[in-house]
């Protein structure tokens, strides 16, 4: 289990979390987590860069697309885009990461913290991961990837997508076009 941080003022203010809360965090994958990444099609990648400008990427594919090779190891493999390399610049300066993993029509995810760095075709196709997209473009090929190794892993409470109602397209449209 992953060593509970000192309270900070918020917790002072508001409380420290309850026990449920306190003991999820693990400092690695435990098995309902790595299954919850094997059927998930779509994830948020977190970095910052070394002054701790932010960036928030989405990364989808098939389900599974991001291999999970052991309890304590994630690889990401990475398609061809924009060429900005935002992620990849914050990795290089600041190898910390947060992965956040969803399965449409679920309400819980899954948080992954961690350090990553990148890796090149070869290797991520040494370490048996390959490009698994629904869609394909002229432009769809597996360039390189992001090794992460596991700080923290939990499953996370559906309250935010039971406050979106996310999944709920028609509510989520007809409540768009009166406002």
């Amino acid at each position: 289990m992953s060593e509970l941080k000192p309270a900070n003022r918020f917790q002072e203010a508001f409380g420290l979390p309850v026990s449920g809360a306190r003991t999820k965090v693990r400092d690695h994958m435990e098995e309902h987590v790595v299954d919850f990444i094997r059927h998930s099609p779509f994830a948020v990648l977190a970095t910052s860069d070394g002054q701790g400008h932010c960036d928030a990427s989405p990364r989808g594919g098939t389900p599974g697309f991001v291999r999970v090779l052991d309890e304590r190891r994630l690889l990401l493999p990475d398609v061809a885009g924009n060429r900005l390399f935002q992620s990849y610049g914050n990795v290089d300066d600041n190898g910390h990461v947060g992965l956040l993993f969803f399965i449409p029509g679920r309400d819980d995810t899954v948080r992954v913290n961690g350090r990553a760095r990148p890796v090149d075709q070869a290797e991520v196709e040494t370490l048996q991961a390959e490009l698994s997209v629904y869609w394909h473009d002229d432009n769809t090929k597996l360039v390189q990837g992001l090794l992460v190794e596991v700080d923290e892993a939990y499953g996370h409470c559906p309250r935010a997508l039971k406050f979106s109602n996310l999944w709920d397209v028609e509510t989520i449209e007809k409540n768009r076009t009166t406002r």
